[in-house]
């Protein structure tokens, strides 16, 4: 499958619209965007819990001081279908959806996922390269103005982290195909628990982008 968005679905799914046709008529379509996101935030972190029945995220600010902040986005499903849709709630009581993720093939290891806002507009899109997560686990990204692509920065210890289950430190980059600048990275802390620190020196990226990627990155590590 391509990783470009724009392509349509695949046999037995509904064609996926072009995102520049979903937005409104003034706004252009993601290639060609460079405004800043209206929902922008340079640095967030990560904490994952996990249980018998569920997976559970949470997203926090990151404070002045680098410390935790309030948290911003909880996800809780079960595990089985956890890879598969997403939905994050602006609250611990998870009444208020912002923003989600869902594949568009269940079936499919190669498939793209489309992020949508809390109105169910797309916003972004990102697709795991199956073929190069083999040895290093690589994604495709697209939002308004970018188009990146992602992998483990260490190389060996890509290698080294599929042969021994213990929880280890890594960086997780994504850089801008045009500028091959960075747009965003991900750091995971070695502990026992999954923690990681986002952060995202493009302005053009919408935290709620960046944020279901971090989360995928995660959840979709072992696929």
């Amino acid at each position: 499958m391509s990783s470009n968005p724009y392509d349509p679905a695949q046999p037995g799914q509904q064609p996926q619209q072009p995102y520049g046709q979903q937005q409104p008529a003034q706004q252009q379509p993601y290639g060609q965007q460079h405004q800043p996101a209206v929902q922008y935030l340079p640095r967030f972190f990560v904490k994952q819990r996990i249980t018998m029945m569920v997976n559970r995220y949470e997203i926090r600010m990151a404070n002045p001081d680098g410390s935790e902040g309030q948290i911003i986005g909880v996800a809780q499903q079960k595990r089985m279908a956890f890879k598969e849709e997403v939905t994050f709630y602006g609250d611990e009581a998870r009444t208020k959806p912002v923003f989600s993720f869902k594949a568009r093939s269940v079936m499919d290891l190669n498939a793209g996922y489309d992020i949508r806002d809390a109105a169910g507009t797309p916003i972004g899109y990102f697709q795991k390269d199956f073929k190069a997560s083999l040895l290093r686990s690589s994604f495709h990204l697209s939002a308004p103005g970018i188009e990146a692509y992602g992998q483990e920065r260490n190389h060996t210890v890509a290698i080294v982290r599929r042969f021994i289950d213990f929880p280890m430190a890594f960086h997780f980059d994504f850089t801008d195909k045009n500028s091959n600048q960075v747009v965003m990275s991900s750091e995971r802390k070695a502990s026992l628990r999954d923690r990681y620190t986002v952060n995202v020196p493009d302005q053009r990226l919408d935290y709620r982008v960046a944020a279901a990627v971090a989360v995928a990155l995660d959840a979709l590590m072992q696929r």
